[in-house]
């Protein structure tokens, strides 16, 4: 039986009179790949900023790891990764090094200094993503992709179970979105951690994730890969409010 990282049941959302999130179920399990799909204005953001606990939910229950939100206590299990491009001043001088290690604050505490096993799963994380021999560079030296990598690897040096991912591909030119793609694909197959990742690139992602969760202020479908490839484009494109034809990039499905 899989173990419930992320439990949402009946969680609803309200901005003033505006109902943003409507009676949300869904859970993710060890080890899951789940791309959170949907129009803009959907809600995505919004229930990705509940499971972080940035925001409280109208009504219904958030649990993590087992336990209530409220009471969670292990937050260096969750990894998050934001859309870099709104986040991040290219000019920051930093090193690619610095800003991974950035990651481990929380568990080494404010001021206090980096030990060797630190620097050890600093570069662990680099080299996870491909990035370790940029370790020295200047992140304002990077393309959009390598500093999506090097927020990732920020977020991997903590040793996450799980990896929350808001839009990452903002930013980074499309020639490189596919092979971004699959080193998430990596991090889920071969490293185990479970990812959450909210996006708009539909074919690339349902063809890489092994779940699927269709959200436009409710959900609409939520399940397997495999069971969402047997949707009709027709249902897809009521759930989206607009015409949407899928095109499978045609990766192999995993049935977990």
């Amino acid at each position: 039986m899989t173990n419930n990282l992320i439990q949402l049941d009946d969680v609803s959302f309200n901005y003033e009179q505006s109902i943003a999130l409507d009676h949300i179920s869904l859970e993710v399990g060890e080890g899951e790949f789940w791309a959170l799909i949907g129009p803009n204005g959907s809600g995505k953001s919004t229930l990705i900023n509940i499971i972080l606990g940035l925001l409280q939910p109208t009504s219904g229950t958030v649990k993590l790891f087992g336990s209530e939100i409220e009471s969670f206590k292990h937050r260096e299990r969750i990894g998050y990764v934001s859309q870099k491009s709104n986040s991040f001043n290219s000019g920051f001088p930093a090193t690619v090094l610095e800003v991974v290690r950035s990651g481990l604050t929380r568990k080494v505490g404010m001021f206090k200094s980096f030990s060797k096993k630190d620097e050890q799963r600093t570069l662990e994380a680099l080299s996870i993503v491909g990035m370790d021999t940029f370790a020295q560079r200047n992140m304002g030296e990077l393309s959009g992709g390598q500093q999506q990598r090097v927020f990732i690897a920020r977020a991997l040096a903590g040793k996450p179970d799980l990896l929350i991912m808001d839009e990452p591909t903002v930013g980074i030119d499309q020639q490189n979105v596919a092979s971004f793609y699959s080193m998430l694909n990596t991090l889920n197959r071969e490293h185990g951690i479970a990812i959450l990742l909210v996006t708009h690139e539909i074919d690339l992602v349902t063809d890489l994730a092994t779940h699927v969760a269709c959200l436009n202020r409710t959900i609409h479908f939520h399940g397997k890969q495999s069971d969402y490839k047997k949707m009709e484009d027709d249902d897809v494109s009521r759930w989206y409010g607009h015409p949407v034809r899928r095109v499978h990039q045609h990766t192999d499905e995993v049935e977990r």
